[in-house]
């Protein structure tokens, strides 16, 4: 990784979230420690040439504390292209999810337990035990320290969010808890998508174009191996799939504790899994997670590289709804990013 690389690009800056209206959602996320930042505009001819969506559009950034990533844009679309992904299946091409560090997360559970009573439409998986380092090392149970985490799936019309919680051990750089939060979380600490490709030839548009640190490559889950993954993804027996994640290039590749949140992780099906491809209900124009963001310094050479890398489409620079500069296209993989200049 050279100088260039560790400057130029940061984690996951934002993951955008196409809402019909603006209140009820900002209330939402303030609970998890989230507030009002910067507001703006688009009409429809600039947020067509920007985001290939004809139609006018008004956005709110939601800050989290002091973090430069990991945080939220609500986007209000007057002519919304769809309902998005809503509570379908985590098991698609297309798929986006965002992932939050807790410390209650049984209070989470509290809440989503009263939310179905009352008739929302929710549905969630038990926070399910799951060792993430060392599987091979087996503890003394009530002798020593169990060290993994508490994890759980919920899902809602708008938002599909994997909330967990650290047992045993903590990563300084990954997750800052906001205390005074309801819910007593961190801004989203990573961002998942589901791709296919057993030749894993899109994948090194992460690393090779973007400059991101690849630090875990073709980590196996199975059916078998994961109670939580089983539920998560839907897996039967026989199924499995492999994580590759991608970091802030200020990150360690093998410095456990140096590791620093707005990761990306691609979740890789075998090509011989029927999944099918739900892209256009998770892009911009959609409601619900439709889009992630990074932001970049020298945002025009950046241009330059994609633009001649194996992308699918690409803009020109146009100033987006905050009057930054940016940049979208459609990944070899076929997920639409938008790049921030700074």
């Amino acid at each position: 990784m050279n100088q260039e690389q560790l400057t130029t690009i940061e984690g996951l800056y934002e993951v955008c979230i196409g809402v019909p209206e603006a209140i009820s959602a900002i209330q939402y996320w303030e609970q998890f420690g989230y507030r009002i930042g910067q507001q703006g505009e688009l009409p429809a001819t600039k947020a067509k040439k920007l985001y290939g969506v004809d139609s006018s559009l008004r956005s709110i950034r939601l800050y989290h504390q002091d973090a430069d990533h990991g945080l939220v844009r609500l986007m209000v679309w007057q002519n919304p292209l769809n309902n998005g992904l809503g509570m379908g299946t985590m098991k698609v091409r297309g798929n986006r999810w965002a992932t939050t560090l807790t410390t209650d997360v049984l209070n989470i559970l509290n809440h989503a337990e009263e939310a179905k009573a009352a008739g929302w439409a929710i549905a969630y998986t038990y926070p399910r035990w799951e060792v993430i380092y060392n599987k091979h090392k087996k503890g003394l149970p009530f002798c020593e320290p169990a060290i993994g985490v508490r994890e759980m799936l919920l899902l809602q019309p708008l938002t599909r969010q994997v909330l967990f919680q650290r047992f045993g051990y903590t990563l300084p750089e990954y997750g800052k808890i906001n205390s005074n939060s309801l819910l007593k979380t961190s801004q989203f600490t990573h961002m998942g998508m589901v791709v296919q490709d057993d030749s894993k030839e899109t994948l090194q548009f992460y690393d090779q174009v973007l400059g991101l640190l690849r630090v875990r490559d073709d980590v196996e889950t199975s059916y078998e191996s994961s109670f939580a993954a089983r539920e998560i993804f839907h897996l039967q027996p026989g199924e499995k799939f492999f994580v590759t994640a991608f970091d802030d290039p200020r990150s360690s590749q093998t410095d456990l504790t140096a590791a620093r949140s707005g990761r990306l992780y691609i979740v890789r099906f075998p090509d011989s899994i029927n999944i099918e491809s739900r892209f256009e209900l998770a892009r911009p124009g959609s409601l619900g997670m439709c889009l992630y963001t990074y932001r970049v310094r020298e945002l025009e050479r950046f241009c330059d590289r994609i633009i001649a890398s194996r992308v699918q489409k690409f803009t020109t620079l146009v100033e987006n709804e905050f009057g930054e500069l940016c940049f979208s296209f459609v990944a070899p993989d076929g997920y639409f990013w938008t790049l921030i200049g700074y």
